[in-house]
């Protein structure tokens, strides 16, 4: 099926896409009687660093002046379990609607599969790029200089995909035992709705940086302390590591230094311990938890934050025990959650067209109005999850709040769930039902109706009861 590049996909051509995907996403492939064939895992990873003045967060704060550490997309391709499976985590804040449709295209047309078999995540640092193509188009329309994505950026960006997948498949290798880890994470996460008043309203947000005493002195509030850890081995040598932690993942930002922040610099100092082995992190459920009761900001923060963070992926991987692969399979869900009614489109335009508005009062409209029309278009938004043996790695879609990734957790039973949010950002924050009411930034923020957590839990119900 031909397309103009970067040109909406409905909810036909996605379904056309993906038809044979859909129809063998629930298809187990088992060793034994079934005589699964040998499994290969080919790794692949390229730079998608921005260039100097490209914007950062989506184009609200200073765009780049210099890279402090370059970002990545990492990811793997699972082969030999009837189509590829692909599986990428990218150092940007977000890849929303049409621009997250695009890429696991490309991925998928590089590995050979389809795009419902393709799981794209972000780790969402926030000086690095946030994309959505259709608040571009909103924007530049303004034709003022307000920018969301450099699109000829982009685009070379799918291409180093493609070139990527397309290198790394040649050299995959076999993979024939699976193990699982975690590892309590000390001084890092903590909720950002604690600071409640007597009504029950959000009164204050600790934030991913604090430097407020009252707020600081409040407790942790309700996080998942563990990094889990999900690696695959070829006989007993660990060739590629999945590392997954619920926390905002921003020390300092905003100053137009691109860096893959504390999270990242974790992930790059276990890498070099181990040469041999790729390793991936993954942010969990973090929309309502980030570092702010650990954090003042400073680089010092930084540095500290960074340690804990390697320390809980050395920690979580002390605990690793291979065992031989014998089942695996992927499901896939799709929802489409209704836009909350407090937004409405002609005062959203209205606002982006206000050249007297900031320009995250700008840009964060034109993206709402893209989840608008991705609902009008019917495009639905992929769960997904990889079940190998008795572990079960869960994707989700934007920002959503940690109580999801526990009730997974409950819902995968005696499994072993590591779950990656942070995939196709579209609805911005996914609170639960009993955020509403309490109001606070994520709240006001999110584009879906009250009604997204009925139906987030229930796709995650359907793909966590196997």
């Amino acid at each position: 099926m031909k397309r103009k590049e970067n040109s909406p996909i409905t909810r036909r051509d996605f379904l056309k896409s993906s038809l044979w995907a859909g129809a063998a996403a629930l298809t187990p492939m088992a060793r034994g009687a079934d005589r699964m064939p040998p499994l290969r895992i080919a790794r692949f990873r390229f730079d998608v660093t921005p260039p100097v003045g490209h914007p950062l967060c989506g184009g609200w704060i200073k765009p780049v002046v210099d890279c402090e550490d370059e970002l990545e997309a990492i990811g793997f391709v699972l082969l030999g379990v009837g189509k590829p499976i692909v599986i990428c985590a990218v150092d940007w804040t977000g890849i929303l609607n049409d621009a997250h449709v695009a890429w696991r295209t490309a991925l998928a047309e590089a590995a050979g599969t389809t795009p419902e078999r393709v799981a794209v995540q972000c780790v969402h640092q926030h000086d690095a790029p946030f994309v959505c193509l259709h608040a571009e188009k909103l924007v530049a329309a303004q034709q003022d200089g307000l920018r969301v994505v450099e699109v000829e950026f982009f685009n070379r960006c799918l291409d180093r995909a493609r070139t990527a997948v397309k290198t790394a498949l040649p050299k995959a290798r076999p993979v024939t035992h699976v193990a699982h880890g975690e590892g309590r994470v000390e001084k890092v996460a903590s909720n950002r709705r604690v600071a409640l008043g007597s009504d029950g309203k959000v009164r204050q947000m600790r934030g991913s940086s604090c430097r407020d005493a009252e707020l600081i002195a409040l407790p942790e509030g309700l996080i998942d302390p563990r990094l889990k850890t999900i690696a695959f081995y070829d006989g007993s040598e660990k060739i590629l590591a999945c590392h997954y932690y619920a926390t905002h993942p921003m020390s300092h930002y905003g100053q137009g230094h691109v860096s893959s922040d504390f999270v990242g610099l974790a992930r790059k100092q276990r890498q070099k311990d181990e040469p041999g082995c790729s390793h991936l992190y993954f942010t969990g459920a973090a929309g309502n938890i980030a570092a702010g009761k650990y954090n003042d900001g400073s680089p010092e923060a930084r540095l500290q934050l960074t340690q804990r963070i390697y320390e809980g992926i050395v920690a979580s991987e002390k605990s690793l025990s291979r065992t031989a692969i014998g089942k695996v399979l992927w499901n896939t869900h799709e929802i489409l959650p209704p836009t909350n009614p407090v937004f409405v489109a002609d005062k959203l335009r209205e606002m982006v067209a206000n050249k007297k508005n900031a320009p995250a009062d700008r840009i964060r409209p034109a993206m709402t109005l893209g989840w608008m029309q991705r609902v009008a278009n019917g495009t639905p938004i992929v769960l997904s999850a990889l079940h190998v043996n008795a572990l079960s790695i869960l994707h989700l879609p934007a920002e959503a709040f940690v109580e999801y990734q526990l009730r997974a957790q409950q819902l995968g039973r005696d499994r072993f769930v590591a779950t990656a949010a942070y995939g196709d950002g579209g609805p911005w924050y996914m609170p639960v039902k009993e955020a509403y009411p309490q109001g606070g930034y994520e709240v006001s923020v999110a584009n879906c109706a009250l009604a997204v957590d009925d139906i987030l839990t229930r796709g995650m119900r359907a793909l966590l009861t196997i």
